[in-house]
C-alpha cells in the first residue's frame, strides 16, 4: 500500500469517474485503474462498484476512503512540520473563497500577502460554499473564506467581519434619492437574484422571503430573474430591468452613472464572513498571517471582528 494508491482512491471517490480522477492525478487512466485494482486485491475488499456509466463507493469503501484522506493529510503534516522548522510561512497556501467575496477582497488581499509574506504565495480557488467545504475536507484546500451559515463540517473558524447589505436600483428609480429602504418596500419590485448554489442568494431570500415563491402572479410580486454573478446582475439593474441586494464591499468606491446604492433601514441585514480551516491543519502561522492581511485591507463599510 502506498500514498500514491491512497491518493488515487480519494480522487476516484471524489470524481465518481476513473477518467476524471486520472486527469486530476496527472496520470493515465490505465495506470490509476491498475493501482486501485492492486490495492483492492491486497486488502481483499471491493472499494468501488463499477457500473456502466457511474462509479459508486461501497459501504466498506467509504470507511477506507475516509481513512485514506486522514493518512494523506497526516503525511502532508509531516512535511509541514519540517518546513516550520525552517520558516513557518514558507510554501504556498491553498485558499478557497466564495464567488460573492472573491472579486471584492482578493485584489487587495493578494497584494497585501505579496508585500507581507512573499514566501507564502496564495493558490486561489473560487467556488460555491458546498464545493469549498468538500475541498477542505479532502485536503485540496488549506483554508477558505466563506459567509455563515454553512453546514457544520468540524472546521476551525475565525470571524473576519460582518458585512451589511445594500439595495442597488437604477439611477432613475423612485428609490434612487432615498436615504434608506425597508425590506418590506422591495416586495413590489422586480428582484434580480443570483442563481441556485450561491449562498448569497439564500441570504437575500432571508431578507426578502416573499421572493422565495418565484411566482409571477404572487400577490405583490411581479417577477424574479436570476443571474450568474453580482456584476452581471448590477449591469442588468443599471439597464432598468429591476433592483437587487448586494453586499457592501461590492459597491464601487466611485459613483456609478447608472446605479444608486441605498442602505437598508436599521437594523440592516448583514452576513458574517469567516476564515475556515481543518482543525488538523498545522500551519498556524500561515492562518494568522492570512487573517492579518485581511485586516490590513480597507474593507469600507464592514464591522471588523477580533
Amino acid at each position: 500500500m502506498t500514498l500514491t494508491e491512497l491518493r488515487y482512491v480519494v480522487a476516484v471517490a471524489r470524481e465518481r469517474h476513473f477518467g476524471r480522477a486520472a486527469e486530476a492525478c496527472f496520470v493515465s487512466q490505465p495506470t490509476l485503474s491498475v493501482a486501485i485494482k492492486k490495492l483492492e486485491e491486497e486488502l481483499d475488499v471491493k472499494i468501488f462498484e463499477r457500473g456502466a456509466t457511474e462509479i459508486s463507493v461501497t459501504p466498506l469503501g467509504e470507511d477506507i476512503v475516509r481513512q485514506a484522506q486522514a493518512v494523506i493529510e497526516q503525511a502532508g503534516a509531516i512535511k509541514e512540520i519540517a518546513k516550520r522548522g525552517k520558516d513557518p510561512l514558507a510554501g504556498a497556501l491553498k485558499l478557497g473563497i466564495i464567488y460573492t467575496i472573491g472579486p471584492y477582497l482578493l485584489p487587495e488581499l493578494v497584494k497585501g500577502i505579496i508585500d507581507r509574506v512573499p514566501q507564502m504565495p496564495l493558490i486561489l480557488q473560487e467556488n460555491f460554499t458546498v464545493k469549498l467545504l468538500e475541498m477542505l475536507r479532502t485536503g485540496e484546500l488549506d483554508c477558505a473564506i466563506m459567509a455563515e451559515p454553512f453546514p457544520d463540517a468540524g472546521l476551525a473558524l475565525a470571524p473576519l467581519y460582518d458585512e451589511p447589505f445594500m439595495v442597488a436600483v437604477p439611477a432613475g428609480h423612485p428609490f434612487a434619492q432615498r436615504d434608506s429602504i425597508s425590506a418590506q418596500e422591495l416586495k413590489t419590485e422586480t428582484m434580480l437574484l443570483l442563481g441556485n448554489g450561491h449562498c448569497f442568494r439564500d441570504q437575500v431570500l432571508e431578507v426578502c422571503p416573499e421572493f422565495a415563491r418565484f411566482s409571477s402572479d404572487a400577490e405583490g410580486i411581479r417577477k424574479s430573474f436570476e443571474g450568474s454573478s453580482l456584476e452581471t446582475i448590477k449591469h442588468m439593474v443599471a439597464s432598468g430591468m429591476g433592483v437587487t441586494v448586494v453586499p457592501v464591499l461590492s459597491v464601487p468606491r466611485e459613483p456609478h452613472p447608472h446605479l444608486r446604492f441605498i442602505p437598508f433601514e436599521a437594523p440592516a441585514p448583514t452576513r458574517r464572513v469567516v476564515l475556515a480551516w481543518r482543525k488538523t491543519f498545522t500551519r498556524y502561522e500561515a492562518i494568522a498571517a492570512l487573517r492579518n492581511a485581511v485586516y490590513e485591507c480597507e474593507l469600507n463599510g464592514v464591522t471588523r471582528l477580533t
